[in-house]
């Protein structure tokens, strides 16, 4: 009987020992996980576009304005040929462009046929596109019937140019333009052209 016991006693004492890994595994402090930290993404460059160099194209548009109350408007066809300077971010500029053009004055006292303008070019390179202002001096022409008149004046205005491929460039243009004392006559007149442009890049 003590035998039994005995053997009985042994046998607990060995499930302990062979218990005892898995509490004392049972004990210890649960592995925290570190928490996971975001990652800021890196900024991207905005590319800019190819604007630098000579091109040359030309223009079709509407003008239309007033000479002392002599309202005048028609149609305008013309051509450019300019030089940008790519800076980056930035494009400077100057262009020589001329229009022909049927501006019939309402009194029926003559027409505008033709405007000449020299201009300096500001632009913000967004890449395939560019947003540019532009000032400069122009030249009218007015064809009376039995004569015409010539006088200097000056215009600014603003642009957008889109780069279709590395050398064909679309784009528009608001101008404003104003002349005093035309042509020593005392009148003075303002005229507003807007033009779509096509540009070839060489």
């Amino acid at each position: 009987m003590k035998t039994g016991k005995a053997i009985l006693a042994s046998a607990s004492i060995m499930a302990a020992v062979a218990a005892s890994p898995a509490l004392a595994g049972g004990l210890a402090d649960p592995v925290v996980e570190p928490a996971l930290q975001p990652v800021a993404a890196a900024p991207v460059a905005r590319a800019n576009g190819n604007w630098g160099g000579f091109y040359a194209g030309g223009q079709l548009g509407y003008g239309t304005g007033d000479a002392d109350g002599d309202d005048f408007d028609g149609g305008l066809l013309g051509a450019h040929v300019g030089y940008n300077f790519d800076l980056g971010g930035y494009v400077l500029g100057v262009e020589l462009d001329g229009d022909l053009g049927k501006l019939e004055l309402d009194s029926g006292f003559g027409e505008i046929d033709q405007v000449i303008r020299l201009k300096g070019r500001a632009g913000v390179d967004l890449g395939q596109t560019m947003l540019y202002g532009t000032a400069g001096v122009a030249r009218a022409r007015v064809d009376t019937g039995g004569g015409s008149l010539r006088d200097n004046g000056y215009f600014g205005g603003v642009g957008v140019d889109y780069a279709v491929t590395d050398s064909v460039i679309v784009g528009g243009e608001l101008l404003y333009h104003q002349f005093d004392d035309f042509d020593g006559t005392g009148v003075d007149a303002d005229a507003t052209s807007l033009r779509a442009k096509v540009s070839f890049r060489f």
